[in-house]
């Protein structure tokens, strides 16, 4: 059978589900010390099988989150409130156990029975407290059929769906106008036990039909309001997920059953991680026994498996698959012990290859260690390993890679090609909230970073590097279709993000409107190419002073002046209109402490800390001396006037 490795699961011989781990999450759970060693549970759940993650949850949702974070102030909490038209606690386990595969603490904050409309329509939702990241809505059958009379017809259905879509489409636009973040939604399964009590084939089609526009209207409902996300459902219930459990829905009136809701639990998990910025981005694949059959080295380019026999078709179905994740902004990359000029004799001629040299931002082919392989993918591209997805058919090259790079995603394929693309996928490490022009473009933007990379090691010293590369900087407001772009940003960028806020699209967008204020982007090209959006300033301005209170730039465009002359910018415009000073906050994080000085470096000084937030610092800039933008680069700026 093929296996998924999932996050930094241990080395663990020839195998790597290990049903003892939930014995040893209890024992600690027991010995009072799960609070103390909460950072070895996301390795425990690695090893433990997929059915026992909601007990080990249930576990989990016991502890005294306090006590966690007094230990591990750094274990990111996520507060989650769970509403819906049913009772809804049955999640709170196996959403409890997909965050801590992730390294996170769920806080929920659960709604009771039924009170879902209220929630959505109130003013602030439930609970007390910091506000929720986001809200779960979980919708059932009985959203609908709670409205329909008995007996009933499908015209009956047909009305109370509308009726109820039309009261959800109310809630929703309640919910999102009155800034209370991203809402999560779901789409309804039709129950066997619904369709069935209508004798008739012909009314038991149309009820299907009715059925399929409730769910349309309420996937549609994303396109109207960013903040909103709708799950699907009917994928998870198409594998052979039951969607109800007669006594648990009845007697204690949870109408989603227990392995739906760990399937949706495993989508809201991988949702929340792009919430946090912590979306995978580059795919690295081995090559004999995964993305084509046999060995190279013995088997020629001419006879490896792929294209022709059952097997060969299997692989190239798992190429088609890797291919469409690539088309939208995936960075492909190879890791091989291979010859590597016959590797890229095949990836060029062999005549069923869908995947091409070109499609790959790097192919490590060689004799390395394939954890060595991925270090020099991660430091070619400028991103890191906690952005890497590796899949491999062999248990022994996963566990080490496993062990010696923890932030690495394992797959593990085998013997099976066919079973490879249920592998990769069971798990949504790339899933974004929304997908940007800017993620179609990433895979070109890598490979031209990689001519830029041959041109630094030709030139002599890094100053002529960065004079030779042309650089042009442009500062200006936004454009509307931008806005999706510098959500991503501070949804995804963790080093240069001085003051890090993660902002979902509505609020990016309340920013750019503001009347006070608003947010410049940053566009740079050289030489080379377009580097395209890369960074972002949010921007208030009082009677006295312009206030930075967030900046936040791509990583791939360090050290080349980018940071220095948009500030400089900032800077000038606020001399020019008549600012005493300009102030700038700093909330310092570990992915963020290369650039503490940035402000200081630059003429700002230490001006105190938030009221409401001591650990974030703010610094002042008193106007007088502006260090001006580089010399090596061209910058144009174009500022609206308040």
């Amino acid at each position: 059978m093929t296996t998924i490795e999932p996050l930094d699961a241990p080395a663990t011989g020839g195998g790597w589900r290990d049903p003892e781990a939930l014995s040893t999450l209890r024992g600690l759970y027991a010995a009072g010390r799960l609070e103390a060693e909460y950072p070895s549970v996301r390795a425990l759940l690695a090893r433990l099988p997929e059915p026992r993650l909601p007990a080990a949850g249930q576990l989990l949702a016991r502890l005294d989150r306090e006590e966690v974070a007094r230990h591990h102030p750094d274990v990111p909490v996520v507060r989650v409130a769970v509403t819906g038209q049913s009772t809804v606690a049955p999640l709170v386990a196996p959403l409890t156990a997909e965050l801590a595969r992730h390294g996170l603490l769920l806080d929920p904050v659960v709604s009771p029975y039924g009170s879902y409309l209220a929630d959505l329509l109130g003013p602030g939702g439930s609970g007390s407290g910091p506000r929720p990241r986001l809200t779960l809505c979980l919708l059932d059958a009985q959203t609908v059929f709670e409205e329909v009379p008995l007996p009933w017809r499908v015209a009956d259905v047909e009305a109370a769906a509308r009726s109820r879509l039309d009261l959800i489409r109310r809630a929703v636009r309640a919910h999102q106008e009155s800034g209370r973040g991203p809402l999560v939604l779901n789409t309804v399964p039709l129950l066997h036990g619904h369709a069935r009590q209508l004798v008739d084939l012909r009314s038991r089609a149309r009820l299907g039909v009715v059925w399929r526009e409730f769910n349309s209207g309420l996937l549609a409902l994303a396109e109207e309001h960013p903040g909103l996300i709708v799950v699907d459902l009917d994928p998870l219930v198409a594998q052979g997920t039951p969607a109800y459990e007669p006594r648990t829905g009845l007697y204690a009136k949870a109408r989603l059953a227990e392995g739906l809701l760990a399937s949706y639990a495993r989508d809201v998990g991988h949702l929340v991680t792009g919430l946090l910025g912590r979306t995978r981005k580059c795919l690295v694949l081995d090559l004999d026994g995964t993305l084509w059959g046999g060995v190279l080295g013995e088997d020629g380019v001419d006879g490896v498996e792929l294209g022709g026999g059952l097997r060969g078709e299997a692989f190239v179905e798992f190429q088609r698959v890797v291919a469409q994740l690539g088309s939208q902004g995936v960075l492909l990359a190879v890791s091989s012990k291979n010859d590597g000029d016959r590797v890229r004799e095949a990836l060029r001629e062999h005549p069923a290859m869908l995947l091409r040299e070109d499609d790959f931002v790097r192919v490590n082919a060689n004799w390395s260690a394939k954890h060595d392989n991925l270090r020099d993918i991660a430091e070619r591209l400028g991103i890191g390993l906690d952005s890497f997805v590796f899949v491999d058919d062999s248990t022994f090259e996963c566990g080490l890679v496993r062990e010696q790079l923890p932030q690495v995603a394992v797959v593990r394929v085998d013997e099976e090609p066919a079973l490879h693309p249920a592998a990769l996928l069971a798990d949504g490490w790339f899933d974004l909230p929304v997908l940007t022009d800017e993620d179609r473009e990433r895979a070109g933007r890598y490979r031209t970073e990689a001519r830029r990379q041959e041109f630094r090691e030709d030139v002599g010293s890094y100053q002529d590097y960065l004079d030779g590369l042309g650089i042009e900087v442009t500062v200006r407001p936004p454009e509307p279709q931008e806005l999706p772009r510098v959500s991503q940003l501070t949804l995804r960028t963790n080093q240069f993000h001085l003051a890090p806020e993660r902002l979902q699209l509505p609020q990016v967008t309340r920013w750019a409107e503001r009347p006070d204020g608003g947010v410049l982007v940053v566009h740079a090209r050289d030489r080379f190419g377009d580097h395209g959006l890369v960074g972002a300033v949010f921007l208030r301005r009082d009677a006295h002073d312009v206030h930075i209170d967030n900046y936040v730039l791509s990583c791939r465009v360090f050290s080349r002046g980018i940071e220095h002359a948009c500030l400089a910018a900032v800077l000038e415009h606020a001399a020019a209109t008549g600012a005493q000073g300009v102030t700038a906050r700093h909330r310092p994080t570990a992915r963020n402490a290369a650039f503490a000085s940035f402000y200081i470096d630059h003429g700002f000084v230490p001006a105190g800390v938030v009221p409401d937030d001591p650990t974030t610092v703010v610094f002042r800039h008193t106007l007088r001396a502006i260090t001006p933008a580089p010399a090596h680069l061209l910058l144009h700026t174009a500022f609206e006037e308040s």
